[in-house]
């Protein structure tokens, strides 16, 4: 630990009391590595406030002492976000103690959470309210509402709900130097220059440490009707989607899977089975909210059929079928994990060009990686490939990943940017695609972020080394 650090935390020991502050070793350690296992870092201390007023002293004190921090919720980023430097020049700033919901206002369709709230509670709160939050993701056991607007989330309900940045009304933070912004208020119009809101969404914690959201809520729906269909390829998967969209506004999620990637939950997953029978190229997960029901579902489906768009579809005959089905599609990520290592790629690309992006993006990656075998599964309906490049077998897992992924990397994000897309779809850049962002984005983009990053934060305390490069902040005396 830096005398810095010493110091800082001795300002802070009065403020945030013995839960507030952890040094112990093997309570800090399981909050150093990223989800994936991919980035390792180390920090002397864990800070952990329980308030807005003990966060803004934190910062302040590292402002005081030029600490640098790492805003850390519920460590689930998969590109190393929140995840602090290997010189343990940084301290982990952790918002899990900030974990209530302020209030909510069901008639209003509002709930003001703090950052450190699970997404999986915050569902349940609103649906003991009679109301809907309409964000999830596999991660729903431990994100947390701060991680969740700081990386403008995703999920599988982004096609009719859109992603976090659109269910934010309002936010709380703490900027970086220790002054709070109270924007909490979900103003339906507010003029007063540049949208504070929407810039803090998604910047990963490089601006301000976000302690509290109001999002929006909505209705709970009368019903859900859940599908699980099968088709030739995904060019025949969009025309399904465009005959759904035309069928009805309640189209929620419309997710497209290879068949390795099904085959991976069922060989991982005990107790898991395979929603048809039959083997097929591609699967589909379909859900709509629409009040026909199971009536609207088998009449497109059955015409898609006729059609030949589909070659088989079963419909949930209840919610634990629906559950399943679900549980099938979250499992993917943590499934072809076990499967070996892999260069793994989040990306959007127009949803026109998906189809064709998901097979011809593969056969280039096989071809010029003789031995990989590349695939990609994801939301169809907002034109995000989870897109995956799996070693040889017989690979050294270090050698791929020192060596081969970032060739693989550059090879693959320059079939995005070919295609008009984006190399991060709703997983943000975090540390891992630093590079490729500077690499692949326009001088005027890459001046514009720093132009923003230094205004904000002039002193590189929030979250080095992360979505902006920038020098670090100095050590302290």
């Amino acid at each position: 630990m830096t005398p810095a650090q010493t110091a800082m935390l001795e300002t802070l020991a009065g403020m945030l009391g013995p839960k507030g502050i952890v040094t112990a070793r093997e309570d800090i350690a399981p909050w150093e590595t990223d989800w994936r296992r991919r980035f390792h870092g180390h920090a002397p201390a864990l800070l952990a406030p329980a308030t807005t007023a003990e966060v803004a002293a934190v910062v302040a004190a590292a402002v005081r002492h030029r600490v640098p921090l790492v805003p850390q919720g519920g460590n689930s980023s998969m590109v190393g976000g929140a995840t602090p430097p290997a010189d343990g020049s940084a301290l982990i700033l952790s918002l899990r103690r900030m974990n209530r919901i302020r209030r909510m206002d069901a008639a209003a369709g509002l709930v003001v959470a703090e950052a450190g709230v699970i997404l999986a509670d915050l569902h349940d709160a609103a649906l003991a309210a009679g109301r809907r939050f309409p964000l999830t993701l596999g991660a729903k056991g431990n994100a947390t509402v701060g991680g969740l607007v700081s990386t403008n989330a995703g999920g599988t309900q982004v096609l009719r709900f859109g992603s976090m940045r659109g269910l934010v009304a309002g936010l709380e933070v703490v900027l970086a130097d220790g002054q709070v912004h109270d924007g909490l208020a979900a103003l339906k119009k507010d003029n007063r220059g540049y949208d504070l809101t929407q810039l803090l969404v998604g910047a990963e914690g490089t601006l301000g440490i976000v302690t509290a959201a109001t999002l929006r809520l909505v209705p709970l729906p009368a019903g859900r009707t859940t599908a699980w269909a099968a088709t030739a390829d995904p060019q025949a998967a969009l025309a399904l989607l465009r005959r759904f969209q035309a069928a009805t506004e309640a189209l929620e999620s419309f997710e497209i899977l290879p068949r390795e990637s099904l085959a991976a939950v069922l060989a991982h997953v005990p107790g898991s089975r395979a929603p048809l029978a039959g083997d097929h190229r591609w699967q589909l997960l379909i859900e709509h909210t629409d009040d026909r029901g199971t009536a609207l579902m088998e009449q497109v489906l059955a015409d898609a059929l006729a059609d030949g768009l589909v070659a088989d579809a079963t419909i949930a005959a209840s919610e634990a079928q629906a559950a399943d089905f679900w549980r099938l599609r979250e499992s993917i990520s943590d499934s072809e994990r076990a499967l070996g290592p892999a260069s793994q790629h989040d990306l959007s690309v127009p949803v026109e060009a998906m189809p064709r992006f998901m097979v011809e993006a593969a056969a280039a990656c096989e071809a010029r990686f003789p031995g990989t075998h590349a695939s990609g599964f994801g939301h169809l309906g907002d034109g995000n490939v989870h897109f995956h490049v799996r070693a040889a077998p017989g690979t050294d897992p270090a050698h791929w990943y020192a060596e081969d992924v970032p060739v693989v990397t550059r090879f693959v994000d320059d079939l995005v940017i070919a295609a008009g897309g984006s190399i991060a779809a709703e997983h943000g850049i975090g540390q891992m695609k630093l590079g490729e962002l500077e690499r692949l984005s326009s001088p005027a983009r890459l001046a514009a972020l720093r132009a923003v990053k230094g205004a904000f934060d002039p002193l590189g305390i929030l979250n080095p080394g992360k979505l902006v490069a920038l020098a670090p902040a100095a050590p302290g005396q």
